[in-house]
């Protein structure tokens, strides 16, 4: 066996195991009985502790030092570029820091949920406090002497820097701030009203799925308190939420999930169980999951084919015709919850916690003060005021498990979809009528065809890149902002 082989062969089995470990962690937000976490804090510090044994194992060194790259085709070239990396990040990670995060975040997500149905974030704070510091440790171990935060995003968007995303963010706030002002001031279209029922939301949010090509065979669709997908290769699954009030929660939370999981299940199955074989950024993720949910799930011409479907399954629910539909989903209006944000304004929140977030790792804000400090920063960008917590900084799960260095690849996806979009509209110019028809096929096929199939093969901006024929800007996707929510309110 060659060293390459060997390599890839202990390589493989410890994806294997990642795999199992995240399915505990998609058990723990589905099914698990409440009373197992502190059982299932201990089962996966001790998952961690072989995962991060098997990530710096020296038979890995002594792998990577003995092949010779320059006998390797690109896809071999690749792996090793991914191995290399990984193994050298985890190196620098001590094994029990890494043991003890894993036992932390995985209590500390219970403790999460329960501060955030009581609305105290005092309760969480020290739990928190100890994530923070715990993550500082990791970040200053990564950075080697540079900037934590940068350790901590390159986790998330190989490659990517803090400054570079702040220069784009400051690019995109002036003329989002702008846009929500002017639409903000016009009249609000009409909302859907009345009670929809949350089996037949269940039910048409598993329709959605399949309309926009998720492999049920290969997955699943349930519920958990923060929506999610889970795994990669022949098993990925995604959650949503229901609410009886509201059922665009639940059907754009399924589209955009199912973003998340059709990139994964339409990956090369060459590549299933190695580096190559999922997501290559959360950036890049992130762009599949949004530009199903918003430049394909909420276009006049989708939305026309939903309106549809959402008659037969509720019959009237207050909505005239397929205009004021799409007004209704598209509406502009204040509200606190980032995944239940409009287009326009759902970038804001991600700056905000993005500020935030570099701030604690920076050591410039305590947690004892991180709730006052959202709050006047909500209050500054929104203009109005945090009610309770649960509103506020208890709404998201990220911090609870350590996802420090994450948000920021929100907007980064938000970017890379308006590049996108771009230039699937070129490819597809009848993509409208198909649309209208509940037809994704064409949009879906351009995607797996041009970027998901991919996998890891390339970096992010050049996955991108290539896919669009461009390297990424903010401007495709201000560009669509403007004209769509311009022509919505006669702006």
């Amino acid at each position: 066996m060659s060293a390459f082989d060997a390599l890839m062969g202990f390589t493989r089995e410890t994806m294997a195991l990642a795999q199992v470990a995240g399915r505990l962690g998609w058990d723990q937000e589905t099914v698990m009985p409440r009373g197992a976490a502190d059982q299932r804090a201990e089962e996966m510090a001790a998952m961690e502790a072989v995962l991060h044994a098997r990530r710096v194992d020296p038979r890995v060194g002594e792998w990577l030092a003995a092949v010779d790259e320059a006998a390797l085709d690109d896809v071999g070239r690749a792996q090793m570029r991914h191995i290399r990396r990984s193994y050298a990040r985890n190196q620098k990670v001590p094994a029990d820091l890494a043991t003890a995060l894993a036992r932390l975040t995985s209590r500390a997500q219970g403790q999460w949920a329960e501060a955030r149905a009581a609305d105290d974030f005092a309760a969480f704070a020290p739990v928190l406090a100890e994530i923070v510091r715990l993550k500082r440790e990791e970040a200053s171990a990564l950075a080697a002497g540079g900037d934590l935060y940068d350790a901590l995003l390159d986790d998330y968007e190989p490659e990517a820097k803090a400054a570079d995303l702040q220069a784009m963010f400051d690019a995109l706030r002036p003329r989002l701030v702008a846009l929500r002002a002017a639409a903000l001031d016009k009249p609000a279209p009409k909302g859907v009203t009345g009670t929809f029922d949350e089996a037949a939301q269940m039910a048409l949010s598993r329709k959605l799925a399949l309309a926009f090509g998720y492999d049920l065979n290969l997955g699943r669709v349930d519920k958990a308190v923060h929506p999610f997908s889970s795994g990669s290769g022949l098993d990925v699954r995604i959650t949503t939420r229901t609410n009886p009030a509201d059922p665009f929660n639940c059907f754009y939370s399924t589209i955009h999930e199912v973003g998340h999981a059709c990139y994964e299940q339409n990956i090369d199955r060459a590549y299933l169980l190695t580096p190559l074989g999922q997501g290559v950024s959360m950036g890049v993720h992130e762009s599949q999951s949004r530009i199903y949910e918003n430049q394909l799930g909420r276009s006049r011409a989708f939305t026309g084919w939903l309106y549809g479907q959402m008659r037969d399954a509720f019959g009237d629910f207050g909505i005239a015709d397929e205009d004021a539909f799409y007004a209704a989903v598209n509406r502009l209006q204040n509200g606190f919850i980032r995944t239940e944000a409009d287009e326009v304004q759902y970038n804001l929140h991600v700056m905000l916690r993005f500020d935030l977030e570099r701030a604690l790792i920076a050591g410039d804000l305590a947690v004892s003060d991180l709730e006052s400090a959202w709050n006047e920063r909500f209050a500054a960008d929104f203009g109005f005021a945090v009610d309770r917590a649960s509103n506020g900084c208890l709404q998201d799960v990220h911090w609870s498990v350590g996802l420090f260095g994450y948000f920021p690849t929100y907007s980064l996806g938000n970017v890379y979809a308006g590049c996108l979009n771009e230039a699937l509209r070129k490819a597809v110019p009848d993509l409208d009528a198909q649309l209208a028809q509940g037809q994704t096929g064409a949009a879906t096929g351009w995607l797996r065809e041009n970027l998901q199939r991919h996998g890891g093969l390339m970096t992010p901006r050049e996955v991108i890149t290539q896919a669009c024929g461009a390297a990424p800007s903010e401007a495709p996707l201000l560009a669509y902002l403007e004209d769509k929510f311009g022509a919505l309110y006669g702006i």
